[in-house]
């Protein structure tokens, strides 16, 4: 505030500082009741705004708290939705999937299901098709019905946005799981169906306090490399409208292994990177099919090692050099190669029984 002191009338400086006052009070109010694009706000009115709303509490340890869009990606038959029932179910009961931290209070649960037929989520949480597993009555389940598109709606997404928000209202579920983005455009990967899809999880987070939880496929992948945000399908535009991430990688040494891997984080630093990635195995405990802890590992070791295709006429050529009594480092020279290279050159003449038994 700009005011010139007149020390012969005070009651003229206050009167002005009462004006200019008055008129921030006014332009800050016009700021929050407007309808333009931005919500305009002092640094310090979001301070004291964020200050009265909760820390976010943990979901499933440090891979998604509450208040988050979080992306769950894997690729094709790894176990997405084995693990997504599982960290929905823990949510609901308020009960920690070990060893991983749970801080949140037991909550009602949504979980959008486009992959099972009630048969076959039957068979996952029975034992045999009978003695099945009793889930509370507050984590409730969607699936599509197959119906016509009703009057009032242009196409099938606008409908199913529509659907979504109004499920979120009549279960009054704070924790969202959806499975899997999928069938929630028609061509997800292209950034013209992932921009409005996100967007719109977005809004209804925002406007609905919710944690949203949602699964998408990764396209074919070398397994000799680690696990990063390019292996998301339709990587760019998903993961910059998410606020954390993670991934399922199946181990290249034991394909019954799987481990996760923190992809993305806005609440915590990565605790679950390629030195620490959290490796599980399948089980099936009488009527629950779910993910069992083994131990922490480092994601080099579960990746596919590229192995050298060794040509015959090098293997040949260094038969030939060795058996004449020269070194390594003498046939690397000849050769025009590292004497590394001669050496596995050797190794695979000896399995092929071209040199002498030593």
């Amino acid at each position: 505030m700009n005011i010139e002191l007149n020390q012969t009338d005070p009651h003229s400086v206050f009167a002005s500082l009462q004006a200019e006052c008055k008129q921030w009070q006014e332009d800050q109010q016009n700021l929050e009741n407007s309808d333009d694009l931005f919500k305009i706000r002092s640094a310090n009115t979001w301070l004291a705004e964020a200050a009265t709303h909760q820390v976010p509490k943990m979901l499933f340890d440090k891979f998604w708290y509450e208040g988050e869009l979080c992306i769950l990606f894997a690729d094709s038959n790894l176990g997405k939705s084995i693990l997504a029932v599982q960290i929905a179910n823990s949510i609901n009961r308020g009960v920690p999937i070990s060893p991983f931290q749970f801080e949140a209070e037991p909550q009602p649960v949504l979980y959008y299901d486009f992959e099972l037929t009630s048969k076959q989520l039957e068979a996952r949480y029975s034992h045999e098709f009978a003695d099945h597993y009793i889930f509370r009555d507050d984590l409730y389940r969607g699936q599509l019905n197959d119906m016509e598109l009703p009057e009032g709606f242009t196409n099938f997404n606008q409908y199913l946005n529509h659907a979504l928000e109004r499920s979120i209202v009549q279960t009054k579920a704070k924790v969202i799981v959806i499975d899997n983005i999928t069938y929630l455009g028609t061509e997800n990967e292209q950034a013209k169906d992932a921009l409005p899809l996100m967007k719109h999880l977005k809004a209804l987070k925002t406007k609905y306090d919710l944690s949203i939880l949602v699964l998408a496929h990764t396209p074919k992948r070398d397994m000799a490399q680690a696990i990063t945000r390019n292996d998301l399908q339709g990587s760019k535009m998903l993961m910059n409208f998410c606020d954390s991430s993670f991934a399922i990688g199946e181990s290249q040494n034991d394909t019954s292994l799987r481990y996760l891997k923190q992809i993305k984080q806005r609440n915590t630093e990565q605790v679950y990177g390629p030195d620490k990635v959290c490796l599980f195995t399948i089980t099936k405990p009488h009527n629950f099919l779910q993910y069992e802890f083994l131990a922490y590992g480092k994601e080099w070791d579960h990746l596919s090692k590229q192995r050298e295709v060794l040509n015959d006429s090098l293997i040949e050529r260094a038969t030939e050099l060795k058996m004449e009594g020269k070194s390594l480092r003498e046939i690397a020279k000849d050769m025009g190669i590292t004497h590394q290279k001669v050496d596995r050159l050797i190794k695979a003449a000896s399995n092929r029984r071209l040199l002498p038994t030593m």
